[in-house]
């Protein structure tokens, strides 16, 4: 297969699109829209987000040292291209948008309610590497719509929640499951003898009513 040789560039995707929710003032909550976002740590918990310093939320987050990152679904497409594209400095985007803030747990920044899953973080430690000013963060409680989550496992249903991700410029849905970690070497159990028997079993009667010919 042959390659084109690009110049250093933003590849890694697809990569999460969120609604990152500050400030600590009611009158002066804002949301930015991420792309560049992502975990950093199992044990502590931790995620980071990168913004750029010229952004009205980047001082908001500096300042209070606390953030939410907001999952983002189908539903909330055009909502997060929009806190993407204009500025807390001219609109009130909760309001514009018509999402509802709710008081955190843990931090003093908002949750946004319609987001089906919202990471409350404790900024750790701000890295200015260039464009952008990465802001590594601890998670101190990550909150769970309840619709979502299976009523036997109690687990959290990433495929029906409809979440989107940000591939150069543009937004995608979820796909269909193609698998889960450690499938491709995980071993095939073979069928018990009740399985076995569940099967339906034809006989040739009903081999012919389904327009098999009888041998």
């Amino acid at each position: 297969m042959s390659k084109v040789v690009w110049k250093p560039g933003t590849m890694v995707y697809p990569l999460p699109a969120v609604m990152v929710s500050c400030g600590n003032e009611e009158d002066g909550y804002n949301i930015i829209t991420v792309a560049w976002t992502g975990t950093i740590c199992t044990d502590p918990a931790m995620a980071y987000i990168s913004v750029r310093p010229d952004r009205y939320s980047y001082d908001m987050i500096k300042k209070s040292g606390e953030f939410v990152i907001n999952l983002t679904t189908k539903d909330l497409a055009k909502a997060t291209d929009w806190c993407g594209v204009r500025s807390g400095r001219d609109f009130d985007k909760f309001k514009e948008m018509k999402l509802t803030p709710v008081k955190a747990g843990k931090v003093s920044s908002p949750l946004i309610e319609e987001c089906p899953i919202n990471i409350e973080c404790r900024v750790t430690e701000i890295k200015e590497l260039g464009s952008h000013h990465m802001f590594l963060a601890e998670v101190l409680a990550v909150n769970a719509s309840e619709k979502y989550l299976d009523k036997n496992t109690g687990a959290f249903d990433m495929e029906r929640a409809g979440l989107i991700s940000y591939i150069h410029g543009k937004y995608y849905g979820s796909s269909a499951q193609l698998g889960k970690f450690g499938y491709s070497i995980q071993k095939i159990k073979p069928e018990t003898p009740r399985e076995k028997s569940k099967k339906p079993r034809w006989t040739a009667k009903q081999k012919n009513k389904s327009g098999k010919k009888k041998k």
